[in-house]
């Protein structure tokens, strides 16, 4: 495997966890799930913000993991693996579990979760050019 795809497969792992913080604040502020709130999918009316923004941070993730996907899978199948494709998907998991850390805690120090998903952002980009640049 190379080290994109277990970037890759890092970054689905971390979508497919984020999601326990939001279900924590669900229980915690409105008990367990009923029957009733199954069918509804009512939310408890004061939900800890904490909770919140973890599933802001866990959709923002989705929103953002099939351009990362698509371009690594593109890379792969294309056999383009370069330390341009290494250190930006290093950097792409690594923008997004900050990114996933300060959206939860809550922390707006240095605008870090904008520059976070910039920077993760990037990287997807820095992927696409150099599979061009390889290609051509």
């Amino acid at each position: 495997m190379t080290i994109e795809l277990s970037f890759l497969l890092a970054t689905a792992v971390l979508l497919t966890l984020i999601w326990i913080p939001y279900v924590v604040g669900i229980v915690k502020s409105g008990g367990e799930l009923t029957p009733t709130t199954y069918r509804t999918l009512e939310l408890p009316d004061e939900m800890p913000h904490w909770a919140i923004r973890a599933n802001r941070a866990h959709q923002n993730l989705v929103e953002q993991f099939g351009a990362f996907a698509a371009v690594v899978l593109i890379a792969h199948v294309a056999g383009v693996s370069t330390w341009v494709t290494v250190v930006a998907s290093a950097v792409y998991f690594a923008a997004r579990v900050l990114h996933a850390v300060v959206m939860i805690g809550g922390y707006s120090m240095l605008k870090a979760r904008t520059r976070s998903f910039f920077v993760a952002m990037l990287s997807i980009l820095a992927i696409v050019i150099e599979i061009i640049r390889v290609s051509i």
